[in-house]
Formats: C-alpha cells, sequence, structure tokens
C-alpha cells in the first residue's frame, strides 16, 4: 500500500463553485474539485493554492480549512490510499482557464445545486456540501468579504 497526500479547494465567487472537468483518454470522466499533490517542502495551505492556480487559472485566497477525505485506488501492483486536505476559497474573478496537460478540458463557475449534482465523486460532493455550509455562515457573520478592487 502506498500512501499520498493531496490538497485542494472548494472556490467560491459571488456564490458559485468552481468545477473542472477531467478527460483522460475518454477512460476517467467527469467534473471534479481542484487538487493535487503535495510538493517536497511546502505546507498544505500552499499546495491547495498552487494546486487551484495551476488546474484552473482562479486566483484565489483561503478563507478556512475544511476537512479531510480520503480514498483509494488501484494501480499496477499495488493499492494508493490518498489522503486530501481541503480549503474553503475565494476566487477574485470568475476567470478560468483549464489546465489541458492535466486533461481538463472545460472548467467554470455553477450554482450550488448543479455543482453538487454535477461532481463524479462522492466524496467530492460531501466536501462541498461542507464548505458551502461553511460559506453561508461566513456570509451570515459578515466574514466572506471580497477585496476592494482599485
Amino acid at each position: 500500500m502506498v500512501e499520498a497526500t493531496s490538497c485542494g479547494g472548494v472556490v467560491i465567487f459571488r456564490g458559485k463553485i468552481l468545477l473542472l472537468y477531467k478527460n483522460y483518454k475518454n477512460r476517467y470522466e467527469g467534473w471534479v474539485l481542484p487538487k493535487g499533490t503535495v510538493e517536497d517542502g511546502e505546507e498544505f495551505p500552499e499546495t491547495a493554492l498552487r494546486e487551484v492556480k495551476e488546474e484552473s487559472g482562479a486566483s484565489t485566497r483561503i478563507m478556512k480549512f475544511i476537512g479531510t477525505s480520503n480514498y483509494t485506488f488501484s494501480i499496477p501492483h499495488d493499492t494508493v490510499v490518498k489522503n486530501v486536505h481541503w480549503y474553503l476559497m475565494m476566487a477574485d474573478s470568475y476567470y478560468t482557464k483549464p489546465q489541458k496537460e492535466e486533461f481538463f478540458t472545460d472548467s467554470g463557475f455553477y450554482k450550488y445545486h448543479e455543482a453538487y449534482h454535477l461532481l463524479k465523486f462522492s466524496n467530492e460532493r460531501a466536501i462541498l456540501e461542507k464548505a458551502y455550509e461553511e460559506y453561508i455562515k461566513m456570509k451570515k457573520s459578515n466574514l466572506w468579504i471580497p477585496p476592494v478592487s482599485s
């Protein structure tokens, strides 16, 4: 068994959630949240910000740590146990540009109910649910304040 650690973000701009569409040789297809592998010497929040920027082109800031999801998948001759550390993030615009090198063919911001039903994986739906609840709480408490544009 091999352990792997990734970090990612539930990115929100004006109430809408960022999703990426991955199409890897027509075998792996579906809408996902941006996430990626921790590099040597990197802190988890740094990884989350870097991966969101690389995979989606979105400029974001972390608002809150949301939690961790775990899943396993098989590779030839082994099983990978993946732990993903998730952050609630605020985007500074609707701008996205899917990273073609990682087989992302589309990206965009979707209303909560649309995003929830589009997501391919149940563990990402669970993280989205938790993150969106936090987003609503932060908005009600006036803690979700976009930066002032100059």
